[in-house]
């Protein structure tokens, strides 16, 4: 078995997470272990960016300006926030 650790939480946070974990038909573990293995951190965010804009030079001949990664950024935050419908 993995090197095992614990992390401690508030009961109000345990007693989310176990409904969160029985609604799911899971364990608190794992539950914890899949949000840690499925969300990026900002290194690995930086690196997808880093790799996308490769992507594009090599595929279009240039990068986005940084105008242009800005404005995709924003609709994209729109659009994560439910925003979706609203004019661009």
């Amino acid at each position: 078995m993995a090197d095992e650790t614990s992390i401690k939480v508030s009961s109000a946070a345990r007693d989310r997470l176990a409904v969160l974990a029985a609604e799911g038909k899971t364990t608190i573990r794992q539950l914890v272990e899949d949000l840690a293995e499925g969300r990026p951190t900002q290194a690995e965010y930086a690196e997808r960016a880093a790799q996308a804009r490769a992507e594009l030079a090599s595929v279009l001949g240039s990068v986005p300006s940084e105008e242009a990664e800005t404005k995709a950024r924003s609709l994209l935050e729109r659009l994560a926030g439910g925003q979706g419908s609203a004019a661009a």
